[in-house]
């Protein structure tokens, strides 16, 4: 079912269900207090039978003339009776015919005064004491008049009820309509943006209300999936020309050592050219690879407790394999004194290849100066881990794009890499839901931030 259905439905139902309790609310009330006044005016009618019939003869002739006047103002199809004390009938007045029950009698005795309604009609019976005797009245009536307006009520509630359900009905459908709209152009916007055309945006994310927030989130979204598709094409494309200029090189060399016989140094100096391609090759793939791994679930990889400067000193001594004449100093800044508060939870050979990685980034490109500072910063709820060097740099502009796969900076392109260090660095980082940053000035060096999550939280008093 359509929502512009759903919502017509419930407001139509919402209303007449407030309709339909008003308009039968107003009926019963004025029911109510039509029958609750009727009988008033029939108690008030026994009570004039009872001085007009019983008073007579102990009362002034003037009185008697004034309770004959009231007697005589009769109600429409009026009925009255009279008993003594026996429960003899001793007066009985109107046209139709009405029973009175003997358990009503019976009643009356105990109750002194009683109420009763057959259909439309309804009767009053009162105790009356009249010189020592109990005499028993009873009045009966039919509101005719009330009644007719009664029904007429009723009538005009129920066709005003038929009525305003239509128009509500009409009502509804024009503002689910109305409602509807905003999202209805939404999906229209959205169903005209594909693969082509990301850089398209929803033309209703400039407002304050729900569907420009949702608006808003799409365009968010498009803004996070037209940065993928614009890294997924760099990647590709970087990709390839880093994979085509060693095998090229390799099939050049091949084939030009091939064309004439050699003497075996320039074999020997072919095949190590070759073997260097070779191993050129197998870190890129290794690098992609290990791309692929960080860009996994999280949910998927395998965490542990580690310590963070166990980790730190292990990637050390893993970076200074690669880079001989590289030396770290690394250094505490405030030492803890409980060593959970030096405790991370991660994956130890991703976070190993992220930390190498930034290491051998420093001190590939320090220059002269090889030395290179490692601090570790205890926060409350965080392990700060900073790399700095004294190197080279970038400008600003190459910063923000060192986290792009295969971007190499301007100052860096006489030094061999791939740069493919800091994105992976990045996406490790990011799947132990930690992050990295990189300041940078050209001929002043290179500070790389890295933060993680510690895994316990000590408070301290």
């Amino acid at each position: 079912m359509k929502i512009k259905t759903i919502l017509t439905l419930r407001f139509t139902l919402i209303f007449t269900g407030i309709l339909l309790f008003f308009s039968l609310s107003v009926y019963y009330f004025s029911a109510l207090y039509r029958k609750n006044d009727f009988y008033g005016r029939i108690l008030n009618r026994a009570y004039a039978t009872a001085h007009y019939v019983l008073d007579a003869d102990t009362v002034s002739q003037q009185q008697h003339a004034l309770d004959q006047r009231l007697y005589f103002q009769m109600l429409p199809r009026e009925v009255v009776k009279v008993f003594d004390q026996n429960q003899n009938l001793i007066f009985s007045e109107g046209e139709e015919s009405v029973e009175v029950p003997s358990k009503l009698l019976e009643r009356l005795k105990k109750e002194g005064e009683v109420h009763m309604e057959e259909g439309d009609r309804q009767m009053v019976g009162i105790r009356y004491l009249h010189r020592g005797q109990v005499h028993f009245v009873f009045a009966s009536s039919i509101d005719l008049y009330n009644l007719n307006k009664l029904y007429h009520l009723r009538t005009l509630l129920i066709t005003g009820f038929v009525m305003a359900l239509v128009i509500v009905v009409l009502c509804g459908m024009a503002f689910s309509r109305a409602a509807l709209n905003p999202f209805l152009k939404v999906v229209s916007e959205v169903e005209k943006i594909n693969a082509s055309d990301l850089h398209r945006r929803l033309s209703q994310g400039d407002g304050e209300d729900e569907v420009a927030m949702l608006a808003k989130t799409f365009n968010n979204l498009l803004d996070r999936l037209e940065t993928a598709f614009e890294v997924q094409k760099t990647f590709v494309s970087n990709a390839s020309h880093e994979l085509r200029t060693p095998l090229t090189a390799m099939i050049g060399e091949l084939q030009v050592a091939l064309m004439n016989k050699r003497q075996p140094e320039e074999y020997e100096r072919v095949l190590q050219s070759i073997l260097e391609d070779a191993q050129l090759l197998t870190q890129l793939s290794n690098g992609l690879l290990q791309m692929v791994q960080a860009s996994t679930d999280s949910s998927k990889i395998q965490m542990s407790e580690l310590r963070l400067d166990e980790l730190v000193w292990q990637a050390c001594g893993e970076a200074r394999k690669r880079q001989p004449a590289m030396v770290v100093e690394v250094e505490f800044l405030d030492m803890p004194e409980d060593e959970n508060e030096l405790i991370i939870k991660g994956n130890e050979a991703l976070l190993l290849i992220a930390t190498v990685n930034v290491l051998e980034n420093a001190g590939k490109f320090s220059g002269a100066n090889k030395t290179i500072s490692a601090s570790i910063e205890v926060k409350p709820k965080d392990l700060i881990l900073r790399v700095r060097d004294r190197g080279i740099g970038m400008a600003p502009e190459d910063v923000r794009k060192v986290f792009v796969p295969f971007f190499r900076a301007e100052s860096v392109r006489d030094i061999s890499g791939h740069g493919i260090g800091l994105p992976l660095a990045e996406k490790i980082i990011q799947l132990h839901r930690g992050s990295i940053a990189v300041y940078s000035q050209l001929n002043q060096g290179t500070e790389v931030t890295i933060t993680l999550p510690k895994l316990y939280e000590v408070f301290k008093i």
